[in-house]
């Protein structure tokens, strides 16, 4: 069985390349038109020379080659006149009785073949031309006419110099038309070039824009496209392009002021709201440990309101730390053991959550990075809390400290029954909850991802996620002391 191979051809992209091969394609297309009318009406016009010159020669060759005709005083063939290579032919009955081609003024036999015998029966004696290929002599143009004694007497030029002539020309074309062609390429490509200049301007400048940070913070656009000529096409998009820019730049201006009004107010509430929720929360402990009896109900309300004003203050304070975030304010900046870190957030969990099977997983040497030693402490504490909230009792948690690439990544795992699929995209978000499938035995705020997204974001590194029932993995990563800025 025969396999044919495919070549893949390179698809062309480039607008400056198309219009480019499109300008050169449509030329090659053009000149191929021109030279095949020029080579066609140049063929035509030496055939009918050709015609016209068998016409003025008439039929003496052929005539003087039969003995019995006697057209010559001394009986042999009439040359005179004739050009080298004229061939004569007679044809009777169906049968070429006589033929011979002119060679230096000298009438010379030529063999014939049976199909050229049967080309030269069926030239007509019209008296009109027609073209032959005869094996021993190429292609010849004939006309054929009748004789007195009702046999075709045929005469012949060659068509090897219309041939020769014609073939010149063509190649003078190609070599003219291939010069003009390869010109034209290079300067076509020069003046799309310069024509795109403005569209490149277009495509730098949206370039620019994609490259900034949009997704938050004062966003500073870049210059507009000078390009603006409602005559052109070009203008017309960079016009609109200026247009889209101004819309996007209010809309991101708008969306700045907003989001700092925001912070601002999360700020002052937070800062508003500590001394009273920490007030709350004194006086109700301090009435909790009134000497005198206190009715159950009153002893059970002092204590949920002793309860719900911690959970405000822990609230306040996550609320303070996001906003502080927010400003851009810097962290501390010194060296921290993580690996201490991870055990005390081990211990600490382990002892909130004896319910749960936790593992450890520290290398031999300690781990160090420069960082918030407090903001680094409240990612873990984050992440082992949900863990071990958001999962049934006797779930495995694995905490692991690996040094990878340049970088430093903390890993809690669970066996729990995961992440739900629609939670997965936005479980960094501000106050978001799950549902019922990873139930939580303690409330919560819903803002401790969003502060550990926040504060490894501060640090230079990312955190992420990945889950699926029976396994979720935390992956906080962080960059080496000499990686951070």
């Amino acid at each position: 069985m025969r396999s044919t191979a495919s070549f893949p051809v390179p698809a062309v992209r480039s607008l400056r390349a198309r219009l480019t091969i499109g300008l050169v394609v449509l030329l090659a297309v053009s000149c191929g038109a021109v030279g095949l009318a020029t080579t066609t009406a140049l063929e035509g016009f030496l055939v009918r020379r050709l015609d016209q010159q068998l016409t003025a020669v008439g039929n003496h060759f052929p005539a003087s080659l039969d003995p019995a005709r006697k057209l010559r005083g001394d009986g042999g063939p009439d040359t005179r006149g004739q050009a080298t290579g004229t061939f004569g032919a007679c044809v009777l009955g169906g049968t070429v009785t006589q033929a011979a081609v002119v060679r230096d003024q000298t009438e010379t036999g030529v063999a014939l073949t049976a199909t050229d015998r049967r080309e030269l029966v069926d030239v007509p004696g019209d008296g009109k031309g027609r073209t032959i290929r005869l094996s021993t002599l190429h292609d010849y143009r004939v006309i054929g006419v009748r004789g007195p004694a009702g046999d075709v007497l045929i005469t012949g030029l060659p068509l090897q110099p219309v041939e020769d002539t014609v073939q010149r020309l063509q190649l003078v074309e190609a070599i003219v038309f291939g010069a003009a062609l390869l010109a034209t390429g290079i300067a076509g490509a020069a003046w799309v070039r310069l024509s795109l200049r403005p569209l490149r301007r277009v495509a730098a400048t949206a370039s620019r824009v994609a490259q900034l940070p949009l997704a938050g913070g004062e966003v500073a656009m870049p210059p507009r496209v000078p390009d603006t000529d409602p005559r052109t096409e070009v203008g017309q998009v960079g016009g609109a392009f200026n247009r889209m820019l101004r819309h996007v730049e209010d809309s991101l201006a708008r969306r700045h002021a907003s989001e700092e009004r925001l912070r601002r107010f999360a700020a002052d509430a937070s800062h508003e709201l500590r001394t009273p929720a920490a007030s709350i929360r004194g006086h109700a402990e301090l009435a909790l440990l009134h000497p005198g009896p206190v009715p159950d109900k009153v002893r059970h309300a002092l204590d949920r309101v002793r309860c719900e004003s911690v959970r405000m203050g822990e609230l306040v304070d996550d609320l303070m730390l996001l906003a502080r975030l927010d400003a851009g304010r810097p962290l501390a900046d010194e060296p921290v053991d993580l690996t201490r870190l991870v055990l005390d957030a081990v211990s600490d969990a382990g002892a909130a959550g004896r319910e749960h099977r936790w593992v450890l997983e520290l290398p031999e040497e300690p781990v160090v990075v420069r960082g918030d030693e407090r903001g680094l402490q409240q990612v873990l504490t984050n992440l082992l809390a949900n863990a071990r909230t958001h999962t049934p009792p006797g779930t495995r948690v694995s905490v692991g400290l690996v040094e990878r690439d340049s970088q430093v990544e903390i890993l809690v795992e669970d066996d729990g029954p995961g992440v739900p699929k629609e939670l997965q995209s936005e479980i960094f978000e501000r106050f978001v909850r799950s549902d019922d499938g990873r139930s939580r035995s303690a409330g919560g705020t819903g803002l401790g991802l969003a502060i550990t997204h926040a504060v490894t974001s501060a640090h230079g590194g990312c955190v992420e996620l990945r889950s699926r029932p029976g396994r979720t993995v935390f992956r906080v990563a962080l960059p080496q002391p000499g990686d951070i800025g």
